[in-house]
């Protein structure tokens, strides 16, 4: 089952955090301005700002600006750096070496680290906090550096984003946009005409939420850092793009079993005088082919959960160094526990399961440990060893373990 088995460059050293969690549905929490995720969900999300003061008391940046800026030199991570000297902008990909970013002492311009929770402990355990939102839905954790008056221009985003202020000041500019006209010939989305609404200083702690299509406009004032929290929103377009493919995929296993040889026939037709005329009865055959194509509510749930379990193309996992043989294995994570790679992702329903784009049944015996495993991606020692006398469990974990999809040991 296990792919992509692949050496990812090293990256930089983590230590694990202590327990953090996303608070409960009914539990008032300062990370959302004290009141429920309910309350938020009902009153906010997907339907207006909020901006939460101290939402994280006591916030320090989850990465030194040093450790961000190493990130940013690896192959395996997306990076950007944005530039707004002499008032041009310009935007250039990484990797970036230590050399090739700016002076810290120059202002206008800004480091994007995206997907910073697949390869840091400590991102990774901050954007767990938003848990409180299916895993389905959340995208990652991206940390923007900033210079002072740095900054990616007024723009707006098509899915929703916190934007948690964790190093320095920043100013942020919101308005509810109508005129969603661009800068021409920009490397970047830059809005031609910002009419900003609400204006609010951000300081370590603080945090903004923007619902989607909010036009929006950061500036540090002094060095600062950011982490944005986003969330995946696919376009229409996108779904039924990639719905129509996977049921393809299953059309074409199907077409090797019974049907394999079923081609298009026509022994109705009859000679033309119009060669390069499209004939009619070729539209009405394949359109009656098509129509034969249906799919319910478990095609859907299985096209879902392999498109959204699917990890971006740069990420790669890291096998361990000296594999432990399943024995070993089962008698190491009897002491540690096991949890979840950081950059694996695990989803369910009740009746399969999706783990890194691909789909299995969630058999009566794996439903037992299984979505307590997706829930809080760790196994403790103490319910691992209840679970032993299980030889599927042992032996699916031990493979997800070959693969770099589990690591021994759970949070401290």
């Amino acid at each position: 089952m296990p792919k992509r088995p692949h050496h990812a460059s090293p990256s930089p050293r983590s230590t694990p955090p202590g327990p953090t969690r996303a608070p409960l549905p009914n539990e008032i929490t300062p990370l959302l301005g004290n009141r429920t995720p309910l309350q938020f969900m009902r009153r906010y999300w997907q339907k207006k700002p909020l901006l939460i003061r101290q939402a994280f008391p006591g916030l320090a940046a989850p990465l030194p600006r040093d450790e961000l800026f190493a990130l940013a030199d690896l192959d395996d991570v997306e990076s950007r750096l944005i530039t707004h000297f002499r008032d041009k902008w310009d935007m250039e990909h990484g990797p970036f070496a230590p050399d090739e970013l700016p002076s810290v002492k120059k202002r206008e311009w800004t480091l994007l680290v995206q997907g910073a929770n697949l390869h840091d402990d400590r991102a990774h355990a901050l954007m767990n906090q938003f848990r409180f939102i299916p895993d389905a839905r959340l995208d990652d954790l991206m940390i923007s550096y900033a210079t002072d008056g740095g900054g990616v221009g007024p723009h707006f985003d098509s899915y929703d984003v916190f934007l948690l202020q964790v190093h320095g000041k920043r100013r942020w500019r919101i308005g509810k946009q109508r005129d969603l006209s661009l800068k021409p010939g920009l490397p970047l989305k830059v809005l031609q005409h910002f009419e900003p609404e609400e204006e609010w200083l951000l300081e370590p702690g603080d945090m903004l939420y923007l619902p989607p299509h909010v036009a929006h406009d950061g500036i540090a004032e002094g060095e600062c850092m950011t982490a944005s929290i986003g969330f995946r929103a696919p376009s229409e377009h996108e779904l039924t793009a990639q719905f129509l493919y996977h049921l393809a995929e299953r059309a074409g296993e199907a077409a090797e079993g019974a049907r394999a040889g079923a081609r298009y026939r026509d022994p109705a037709q009859e000679p033309v005088a119009n060669p390069g005329a499209l004939p009619q009865l070729l539209k009405e055959r394949v359109g009656a082919i098509l129509a034969n194509i249906d799919w319910d509510e478990k095609d859907i749930a299985a096209f879902l959960g392999t498109y959204l379990s699917e990890p971006k193309a740069n990420v790669v996992f890291d096998p361990p160094e000296r594999i432990l043989n399943e024995a070993r294995f089962v008698e190491r994570a009897k002491k540690t526990g096991v949890r979840l790679d950081r950059k694996a992702i695990l989803l369910y329903d009740q009746k399969s399961y999706f783990v890194n784009g691909e789909a299995a049944s969630l058999s009566s015996k794996l439903k037992k440990w299984l979505p307590e495993l997706a829930d809080s991606r760790h196994l403790e020692a103490k319910r691992f060893v209840t679970l032993t006398d299980d030889s599927t469990m042992t032996a699916l974990l031990h493979e997800w373990y070959r693969a770099g999809w589990i690591q021994l040991g759970v949070w401290a």
